[in-house]
């Protein structure tokens, strides 16, 4: 064999080609799909998909590509500009030991990371108990009836214990109650989120002040955020007289020796679970958790996991009362919740495991002792403390030498919390040692400060010094379950989790191919950075000179954001896709409000819409009118007109996604936006489908004047299982300056006094990176080929599928854009074999199941991206083309159609073990054609019973033997 051509310098540079990893077709895959689909190029492919009045003209003006080394050498040297201080700041942000065997084995483990929201429970059992552990962990340290399985932070979860008081008081009254000892960034999330409720919020000390106020509701902070262990239980007894609903926003670790809220009568408990585990990365993503009466168990926002059956009668776990979902309720829906924090909840639950209720009560007790040992050595020095009361905070009067303090604080590596005038804060966590006491002390007192810390902490033991009230003083047990008390070694740990590991279905076993969820490659280069401690370490409140680095790498990212959007201005604080619609539609609201035109308040849905679209106009109290489709799927533009026209005087926005919600690239977008602007309504584009888009059109270009961009879909941040997400918006210059702020950290460039939609100014900010990396390996040229990819991945399938089951909407030319739908109706009014029959199936094949039932009931939704290969794509083809032949025997009789293999499936393992009396062979159920024996994937329970889980509403761990 002869020698190859030399390559030149630059080929040798270019070796590692990002873009070749990330999608999956290569050359000769691609000209074997064009073919199939009758065309000759993707430049033709693209012509036939998208309206040319949208197409772009010129390539996106980002740099070239460049190699996962470079790209990480370039975001390390970035990294290096942030100071990894010793923090503390506190206000529910703090240092914490992710222990090792967590840290490897759930946050840097794709099958952790990369399965998606545990809507198909059969595929999810490992995940689904984790978040039952930790709704559990919740409802124990809590103190109360029920938990959900996690919001997105403690802020908006705040908003949200608001809003469930409203919508379960009778009384009249719009006022909600803060007490003033509330965090500030939670009281500015709260002030975005009742102005546009209409609710007053009266700010001031609740145990004095509220009883002169009618109010629905009460949040307190216990203990307060300047560290008082606050007297809330004659507060909670004092409300309940004035029928008003109480919250308390508190700190699991401190409730490890608190005495719970729920036992005082709280109605909502509330915080963030972020120090049990979860590094502080910023400001997010973190676990917020949230925990009611029983009684408000269904109105409760977000996710609930319930304990079911399957099919078989043994234990299975589920999402309970699902038909709450925003999908089902729209603009009724409780709340535009659509996902949680899943990843950071389980991590969060995961840290409860291992140390168990002694190791924990431990570390909380370590912490306090520390703070005690501190407070009573500046006490003998004459310190004035703000607080006789602590568990791990203190507030210091330090009078003149206070600028002088903290300055040398910083001197010393050490970021202490600012307040009013001559005060700072103190937060100490577990992190801390005994010599970050002794620098901390010399800061405080001077070096020669003379205090023995060693004799201090033998005098707390002695004298009983904790800062805690006797009243308040935990008595009752908490994490008695089996599963906190088993797992203590890492070698059983490590077994556990990889035991839980097993019972999902993730990225690392095959397709996920979800219409509308866009599940791609999370290359494991743009995960790397999120654990590097210049990124994860760092407090969302340190001082702007110790974030240089992180807050370069956000602004870059916002400016290719802007060069692939065509808006002007990107806001990175909303931390979901539905966090974003919200923040959009707020941006919308105060532009409005700014021109005197606050009475614009009518918001045109299209009908084929995402379900958090109506539920987001409705949060800002948008009256939703519902567009029609057309056959086609289409907005129909003539009855868009028209609404526009009726409601012309008070038109507030449009919402509408781009690609459609039905995988069509409508070509009347234009005209559409042109009508919206000309009845002085603004275009707030769904960016869910933006992964169709990027490279061929922009919709800042083209008419939108507001987006949302899904990072954890388009820009490669994982699911995570359910969470986390980024759901960033851009606007166009003339909303700019109405896009939210930070009143505790102000986001640089945007306008201060803009209350906020999140707890920190940038939220999930240690997930950023991740998009970064994504876009800088992949450039302009590799953006756009994703893109051409994924139109062809998709139009592919379709050829493929349509033979077999009707695709219901298709463009102009017959293309459908990244996704399409497959109609399984007539299937179903023929054989009974249901879309969801067809979900279950497809388990016992290998994969995951499409999108069921939506947009269109009775349909699979298929999303196949970029990142699978012509091969995993036929594997996919194949499988659903066998389905159809299984359905087929149903539908002649061979099958009875009440015991087939599709209505039985899954199978499972028991399924061979037990007695065998159907019409099909076992081989059949578990090894269906194209399946290998190496491969298989088993599911761990059969089909779970949902309505036997509803109506018998178990959200706590059963017994460990269960799971036996």
């Amino acid at each position: 064999m002869k020698n190859s051509a030399p390559h030149s310098l630059h080929t040798l540079e270019q070796h590692d080609d990002f873009i070749v990893r990330h999608n999956g077709p290569g050359e000769a895959d691609v000209q074997t799909m064009l073919s199939a689909i009758g065309l000759e190029s993707l430049d033709e492919l693209v012509q036939k998909t998208v309206p040319e009045n949208i197409l772009l003209d010129e390539p996106l003006a980002l740099e070239s590509a460049c190699s996962e080394q470079d790209a990480l050498s370039r975001l390390k040297e970035m990294a290096a500009d942030n100071t990894v201080a010793t923090s503390y700041i506190g206000m529910g942000y703090y240092d914490t030991v992710v222990p090792p065997v967590i840290l490897r084995n759930v946050l840097e483990n794709p099958g952790w990371y990369t399965a998606y929201t545990p809507y198909q429970p059969e595929i999810s059992q490992g995940r689904l108990e984790a978040l039952l552990n930790y709704q559990q962990m919740v409802t124990d340290l809590t103190g109360m009836d029920i938990a959900n399985a996690s919001l997105l932070d403690e802020a908006t979860a705040a908003a949200e214990a608001m809003a469930l008081c409203k919508r379960s008081n009778r009384l009249k009254t719009n006022a909600f109650f803060v007490d003033n000892a509330v965090h500030p960034q939670t009281l500015d999330v709260l002030k975005t989120r009742a102005h546009y409720f209409g609710y007053e919020l009266i700010i001031g000390d609740a145990a004095s002040e509220m009883k002169n106020h009618e109010v629905f509701g009460v949040l307190v902070q216990y203990p307060g955020t300047t560290g008082d262990v606050c007297d809330i239980e004659p507060l909670i007894e004092q409300a309940h007289e004035q029928k008003a609903l109480v919250c308390v926003a508190t700190d699991l670790m401190s409730l490890l020796l608190l005495k719970a809220p729920g036992e005082m009568g709280a109605d909502v408990v509330l915080g963030s679970a972020q120090r049990f585990g979860v590094p502080m990365g910023f400001g997010g993503p973190h676990a917020a958790f949230f925990a009611v009466r029983d009684k408000f168990k269904r109105t409760m926002p977000g996710r609930l996991i319930g304990v079911s059956v399957d099919n078989k009668g043994d234990t299975a776990l589920r999402m309970a009362l699902q038909t709450r979902e925003q999908h089902i309720r729209r603009d009724k829906a409780t709340s535009n919740i659509c996902t949680a924090q899943a990843l950071l909840a389980n991590m969060a639950s995961f840290y409860a495991v291992y140390h168990g209720p002694v190791r924990l009560k431990q570390i909380a007790q370590r912490i306090n002792r520390m703070t005690s040992v501190v407070a009573t050595a500046l006490k003998q020095k004459g310190v004035e403390l703000l607080n006789d009361t602590w568990f791990d905070t203190l507030t210091l009067k330090l009078g003149e030498q206070r600028n002088e303090i903290y300055q040398s604080a910083l001197a010393s590596g050490i970021n202490l919390r600012l307040l009013d005038d001559d005060k700072v804060g103190l937060s100490f966590d577990e992190r801390k040692t005994r010599a970050d006491l002794i620098l901390l002390l010399e800061v405080l007192l001077g070096e020669d400060h003379s205090v023995d810390i060693e004799a201090l902490d033998s005098e707390c033991v002695a004298e009983g010094i904790t800062g805690i009230p006797a009243a308040y003083v935990r008595d009752t047990d908490y994490l008695t379950h089996e599963v906190f008390n088993s797992y203590h070694s890492e070698t059983e740990m490590l077994r556990y989790l990889k035991r839980l590991e097993n019972k999902d279905f993730s990225l690392t076993h095959g397709m996920i191919p979800l219409g509308s969820c866009t599940m791609k490659l999370n290359a494991t280069s743009e995960m790397l950075p999120v654990t590097w401690p210049e990124f994860a370490d760092i407090h969302p409140f340190a001082p702007k000179d110790q974030t240089v680095g992180y807050r370069r790498m956000i602004a870059e990212l916002e400016a290719y954001l802007v060069e692939v959007t065509g808006y002007d201005e990107i806001s990175m604080q909303p931390n979901s896709g539905a966090q974003g619609e919200y923040a959009g539609l707020v941006a919308i609201s105060r532009y409005h409000e700014s021109r005197g035109e606050g009475h614009r308040n009518v918001c045109l849905i299209p009908s084929s819409a995402h379900g958090t679209n109506p539920a987001s106009a409705a949060m800002v109290s948008l009256k939703v009118v519902i567009v029609e489709c057309d056959e086609n799927g289409n907005v129909d533009i003539e009855d868009f007109r028209a609404k526009a026209e009726l409601h012309a005087d008070n038109l507030s926005s449009v919402m509408i996604t781009y690609p459609s919600t039905h995988g069509v690239f409508e070509e009347a977008v234009v005209e559409l936006c042109e009508i919206t602007h000309q009845y002085g309504g603004q275009v707030y584009m769904d960016g869910a489908n933006m992964n169709a888009q990027v490279g061929l059109c922009k919709p800042g270009k083209f008419g939108s004047d507001v987006s949302h961009l899904n990072l954890h879909k388009t820009f490669c941040i994982p699911h995570g299982g359910g969470g986390p997400g980024m759901g960033p918006i851009g606007v166009k210059s003339h909303l700019a300056p109405f896009l939210s702020s930070h009143v505790v950290s102000p986001v640089d460039d945007k306008v201060e006094g803009n209350s906020a939609v999140s707890a920190a100014p940038y939220g999930s900010a240690a997930i950023l990176p991740i998009s970064w990396v994504y876009i800088k390996q992949m450039g302009a040229e590799g953006m756009k080929r994703a893109t051409e990819l994924a139109i062809l991945n998709a139009n592919y399938m379709k050829q493929r599928l349509s033979d077999h089951y009707p695709v219901l909407f298709q463009g102009a030319n017959g293309c459908v854009a990244h996704e399409c739908i497959i109609d399984i109706r007539p299937l179903k009014a023929s054989s009974g074999i249901s879309e969801e029959d067809i979900a279950k199936r497809l388990m016992d094949y290998g994969f995951h199941a499409p999108t069921m039932s939506f947009p269109v009931a009775g349909t699979l939704m298929i999303e196949p991206t970029e990142s699978e290969s012509l091969a995993e794509l036929d594997r996919f083809c194949d499988a659903m083309i066998e389905i159809k032949q299984e359905i087929l025997k149903v539908e002649s009789g061979e099958w009875p159609a009440d015991d087939n293999p599709l209505v039985n499936a899954p199978h499972t393992l028991k399924d061979l073990t037990s007695q065998w009396d159907h019409p099909y062979t076992q081989v059949q159920a578990v090894f269906p054609k194209g399946i290998l024996h190496g491969s298989k994937y088993w599911p761990t329970v059969s089909r779970v019973d949902n309505v036997f889980g509803d109506r018998n509403l178990v959200c706590a761990c059963p017994s460990i033997d269960s799971y036996r």
